[in-house]
């Protein structure tokens, strides 16, 4: 999986100390590729629902998104950007 793009959230959450971008994907998010995110924190993956849902949480970040879209949402707290390398590193590892 590979990182085509990041562009701005439409969310905004920048009034509570976090920043947020839309990781668009070269391929659709799918289980698997959700599952080896899981390092990356606590899952949550509501894969029976008509849109299936998933989140990974940390402690200063947050990435969720839907089965089969393009694109994910990725949130850091404003005071560890640093670890959005981490976070692009485990998505670009994914094959």
């Amino acid at each position: 999986m590979r990182i085509t793009a990041i562009t701005p959230s439409p969310e905004p959450c920048v009034e509570a100390g976090w920043y947020a971008s839309q990781y668009h994907l070269d391929h659709e998010v799918t289980r698997e590729f959700v599952c080896s995110l899981q390092p990356l924190g606590a899952l949550l993956l509501l894969d029976k629902l008509r849109q299936p849902f998933f989140k990974i949480e940390s402690h200063h970040y947050m990435l969720k998104g839907l089965l089969g879209d393009t694109s994910i949402r990725v949130a850091v707290h404003r005071d560890h950007e640093d670890l959005l390398t981490r976070i692009q590193q485990q998505i670009n590892a994914y094959e």
